[in-house]
């Protein structure tokens, strides 16, 4: 059966022009996938959320773009010369701080601390009414079983640079960062992964428990109260606070326009089942310091389960990896292996939210930023090096700020006055009068790191456009036109993530792949260097070898060098003894071929040139059965 490319269009208001490309040709069983696909506001019709823990801005980037560079065993970090200034932490900030400890650089070597106090009142006082110097009283915490350094609660202004948090600080320097993004409201881990995908903690219903500390007076989360057992079989065993959110979150979105979507989460695969069928979610890992991280699967992050239409009690499998995105069985809730299965067979996903096991998903206590980046690399890699990147777009977000030390405090745009406020005082979060006050969801919270990975994406690119968690739910909702989610929910006046992004004339930026462990580049080329281990102009063919039955298929050049990060051009040509074969777009990363000749073996040369002129060649081949 012959396979038919669908053309995509796009519309940029701000250019008033109409755009067309090719999709991907993918294998006739998973076809269906792609044509689910709606028009789109944008050229970006693949949207990948990775969802880490616990970071404040400060904590990952307070001196970027230096790095120390005192010691060999570390990653080496150099910036390129142009890289825009952040608001970060200024001289005067790092020796002679208002909090009671001046910051603290946190070496490679420990990468493991203690767990911070991050709960919604606590972080409040923290801010001390936005003079930000209460961090030490309030949120710092540590023990005799994980104080390793000996700073005791002093620990809570460590933040770390690019000789750690390496990959990171490349990724910034490739592509786009915002200093000015923060949690939508103060709180853990659960306000944080609730507002990613609703805007909105209000319409939480207690059914176990205390409502201290988990919801607030207003009947919204501030804590992590874990989703109802009827919703969740791996929830964590009673006694303890269940909650059930009612209200619409993005997955009801997303049906509505019959798009695929999931959330893809580490540990989400039972490990086994009771005799009843109710799913055991027992995998655990250690983490860098050999020490247990505990169960891969934490129930109060993966958000959706909280949601009963959204929910996949029993964690039951997709039906099929051609049904991974589409509803079923799975409700469109999955263990992280299926994305990359579903990545390795030619789908992914309109929406994609990726939460790592708990051993790598940064939180500290049980996590660390180097587990974190061996997660986030994989997946990025495993992107970049698929047909589907040059149409993506990676978030890399956090679900809130572990009480780390940052020196900013964003505006409060929801006010609130219950019991379980402090931030301009006992009771209060701004004006207990303000009209538009939602009870218990005080915010802007902490200030995070927030960075977009596409070809799209602004190069070298600091965005100081006031965001929040709720900004990613608004740029899927206006990317697939999915309407708002309503109801106070903060995605009607989240700030545009678009000033990271260049869609008038984007869509070169290289990919970069980096080491998971190291967080170097292996190959394409930060602007600066970064601390890369490739700088020449090389190019990369794919596929190599492949086998297919469809008569049209997608070359992939895209995976491609250059010695200076310089956007290169491409030219593609078929070999002089293969077969017929008509090639589309041939002076793109990734153009189209249809197999004229009849089965046989057919090879493609790609020579990429540099700014400076310099060629580089490879090729692809495939055999057309």
């Amino acid at each position: 059966m012959k396979s038919m490319f669908l053309i995509r269009r796009w519309f940029a208001p701000s250019v008033c022009a109409l755009y067309s490309w090719a999709a991907l040709s993918v294998p006739s069983v998973l076809r269906a996938q792609s044509t689910t696909t709606a028009t789109t506001a944008t050229p970006i019709q693949h949207v990948v959320v990775i969802f880490n823990e616990n970071v404040s801005f400060d904590h990952y980037f307070a001196t970027y773009p230096n790095a120390a560079n005192n010691s060999s065993s570390e990653p080496a970090f150099h910036a390129a010369n142009n890289t825009p200034s952040i608001n970060g932490l200024s001289p005067a900030l790092l020796t002679s701080n208002p909090n009671q400890h001046n910051p603290i650089r946190l070496t490679r070597a420990q990468a493991v601390t203690c767990d911070q106090d991050h709960n919604y009142q606590d972080e409040q006082k923290a801010f001390n009414g936005g003079l930000m110097d209460s961090f030490v009283q309030f949120t710092g915490s540590s023990s005799a079983s994980c104080d390793i350094m000996g700073y005791g609660n002093n620990v809570v202004m460590g933040y770390y640079d690019g000789n750690t948090v390496t990959a990171l600080w490349n990724y910034a320097q490739a592509y786009a960062m915002s200093d000015n993004s923060f949690s939508t409201n103060f709180g853990p881990s659960t306000v944080g992964a609730v507002n990613l995908i609703s805007g909105n903690t209000s319409g939480a219903t207690l059914t176990a428990g205390s409502a201290s500390g988990n919801v607030g007076s207003g009947g919204a989360v501030i804590g992590d109260p874990r989703p109802d057992p009827s919703l969740d079989d791996c929830t964590l065993a009673p006694p303890r606070a269940y909650i059930k959110m009612s209200g619409k979150n993005v997955g009801d979105l997303l049906n509505a326009k019959n798009l695929t979507w999931g959330w893809f989460q580490g540990g989400f695969r039972p490990s086994s089942r009771m005799a009843n069928g109710t799913a055991v979610c027992a995998s655990a890992h250690n983490n860098v310091s050999g020490a247990s991280a505990g169960s891969d699967y934490i129930p109060h992050h993966e958000p959706f389960e909280y949601y009963p239409q959204t929910s996949n009690p029993h964690h039951l499998p997709p039906s099929a990896t051609a049904m991974i995105g589409q509803t079923d069985q799975a409700n469109h809730q999955y263990d992280t292996s299926d994305f990359f299965n579903a990545l390795a067979a030619g789908i992914l996903p309109a929406v994609s939210y990726l939460k790592a096991p708990a051993y790598q998903d940064g939180h500290p206590g049980y996590s660390d930023p180097l587990d974190e980046q061996t997660f986030t690399v994989g997946a990025i890699n495993a992107i970049m090096k698929s047909p589907f990147w040059s149409t993506t777009a990676i978030f890399i977000a956090y679900d809130d700020s572990d009480g780390w030390y940052d020196h900013v405090i964003g505006p409060i745009l929801s006010q609130s006055a219950t019991s379980d406020d402090n931030l301009t005082g006992p009771g209060t979060c701004g004006s207990a009068s303000n009209t538009d006050a939602a009870a218990s969801r005080c915010g802007y919270g902490p200030r995070q790191p927030l960075l977009v990975v596409s070809p799209y994406a602004k190069a070298n690119y600091v965005d100081h456009t006031v965001t929040d968690q709720a900004s990613i739910l608004r740029f899927i909702e206006d990317n697939w036109n999915l309407g708002r989610i309503g109801n106070g929910s903060r995605d009607a006046i989240a700030g545009t993530l678009n000033g990271m992004f260049n869609f008038t004339n984007g869509g070169a930026a290289p990919g970069l792949i980096l080491d998971p462990s190291t967080g170097l580049v292996t190959s394409g080329s930060t602007s600066g260097g970064g601390g890369s281990t490739s700088s020449v102009t090389k190019a990369v063919a794919n596929p190599k070898n492949a086998q297919t039955t469809v008569l049209n298929m997608t070359l992939d050049g895209s995976g491609s060098s250059s010695y200076n990060g310089q956007p290169l051009t491409y030219l593609w040509t078929v070999a002089s003894s293969s077969q017929a074969v008509q090639l589309n777009n041939a002076t793109s990363a990734t153009p189209t071929v249809t197999f004229l000749g009849g089965p046989g073996t057919y090879t493609f040369l790609l020579t990429v040139t540099d700014s400076s002129g310099g060629t580089s060649t490879d090729t692809a081949t495939v055999t057309f059965l």
